[in-house]
């Protein structure tokens, strides 16, 4: 399916924003964000999103690795300013979970990804099935409509 259909570039598709930052240090020498900047938004989108719905583990890790990043640079960004990172479920598999992203400044859509995080067994360090309880909140969110641009909370 391709990531158009998906939305991502429309902030009033998303139910979880995380809030950020641009940094001095994340420009680059053509004086716009650089790519790597992005990444890390959308890290830090990522992890805040997905601890929403999967806690660490018990000794504090997280069982989740990441397997695939996309990211669509939509326009140049430039610092300063605070961002805001949409994260969205797109897909569920028994052991994968596939996400979406979206970076925002001032209302504009500046990037977009897709991710494919796994499930792993910490010690063998292989994939494993997503927790039950965590595949049922996933599935919720999943299934949630997006916001109308009237009914988003302040």
């Amino acid at each position: 399916m391709p990531e158009d259909s998906y939305i991502l570039h429309q902030f009033s598709s998303y139910r979880h924003l995380e809030p950020l930052s641009t940094r001095y240090s994340d420009q680059d020498s053509m004086g716009h964000i650089n790519n790597v900047a992005y990444a890390a938004y959308m890290e830090a989108g990522r992890l805040a999103y997905l601890l929403n719905f999967m806690p660490p583990s018990q000794d504090g890790g997280v069982n989740y690795v990441l397997a695939n990043l996309n990211i669509n640079y939509l326009a140049e960004m430039h610092f300063p300013g605070p961002v805001l990172v949409g994260g969205k479920t797109l897909k569920l598999g028994k052991s994968s979970l596939t996400t979406g992203y979206g970076v925002f400044k001032n209302g504009i859509c500046f990037a977009t990804a897709t991710c494919v995080n796994v499930h792993i067994d910490r010690e063998t360090r292989k994939s494993k099935p997503i927790p039950a309880a965590v595949q049922q909140a996933l599935r919720a969110e999943l299934a949630q409509e997006p916001y109308s641009q009237t009914d988003r909370p302040a």
